[in-house]
């Protein structure tokens, strides 16, 4: 089992976005958990799952709320989701109260090890425990950059955050946002993989077709196929796969 922790000290970068379509396009092939880290519960929201979790977060991770009950199935083929609900904003408290505080995200994905190729989680913004967590669990870092001083700024933040980390993930930035009517835009798309070996050269739009992700409460690739962003998407999922070495194995349930 593969775990891709997506993550930004910054919020507002197009962060659930991707969580969303990469979790839909690795269950093309793989099987998929997204966890919805985030109290906004905005990818339980567009996948359309209530968000609903008996006993809440603190249940979840001190083993008192069985993982795979509190699992639920998508409308997508080989995409389920662990969704938020309110009890997430008090994490990092119950995280901080808890022994082994920076590695229950980790033990709480370990009992369903058998049961999915791919985790994909959702991490909030911000540095507190639950990125802490997430960091230390996965894989790879991925990190949404909008073209502007302070994502390029939070950039620096993860890298210096997960270089404190033990496992010291990997980490893959992309250009998130990206209005190419705007100069600053268009130089970003150039210069930042130049300057940064962590940033790619993948670039997601800014466009109407991932807004409309709110009412269609399905992922780009599904409504808007041929769109720029699905392609984008698309590709940045086959770099973290080519990253991560994602395999299928076979369940034992």
């Amino acid at each position: 089992m593969k775990i891709v922790a997506v993550y930004s000290t910054k919020g507002g970068v197009g962060k659930t976005t991707a969580a969303v379509n990469l979790a839909w396009e690795a269950s093309q092939d793989f099987r998929v958990l997204l966890w919805d880290l985030d109290p906004q519960g905005a990818a339980t929201y567009l996948l359309q799952v209530k968000p609903k979790l008996k006993g809440g977060a603190e249940a979840l991770v001190d083993g008192t709320t069985r993982v795979r009950a509190a699992i639920r199935s998508t409308t997508f083929d080989r995409l389920d989701l662990l969704p938020a609900d309110a009890s997430y904003r008090e994490l990092d408290v119950v995280l901080d109260h808890a022994k082994d505080s920076t590695g229950r995200i980790r033990r709480v994905l370990e009992r369903v090890a058998d049961d999915y190729d791919v985790v994909i989680l959702d991490c909030p913004p911000g540095a507190g425990l639950v990125a802490e967590n997430a960091v230390l669990a996965a894989d790879l870092v991925v990190v949404p950059l909008v073209p502007s001083p302070l994502s390029l700024r939070s950039l620096e933040q993860v890298v210096d955050f997960v270089a404190s980390s033990p496992t010291r993930s990997p980490i893959l930035g992309f250009l998130s946002m990206v209005d190419r009517r705007k100069a600053v835009h268009r130089n970003a798309v150039v210069q930042l993989p130049r300057a940064h070996e962590s940033v790619s050269n993948i670039v997601v739009p800014n466009t109407v077709v991932i807004e409309r992700m709110g009412s269609e409460r399905a992922p780009v690739g599904l409504y808007a196929p041929q769109s720029e962003a699905a392609h984008a998407y698309s590709e940045l999922w086959v770099r973290i796969q080519s990253t991560v070495k994602a395999r299928r194995r076979k369940s034992k349930h």
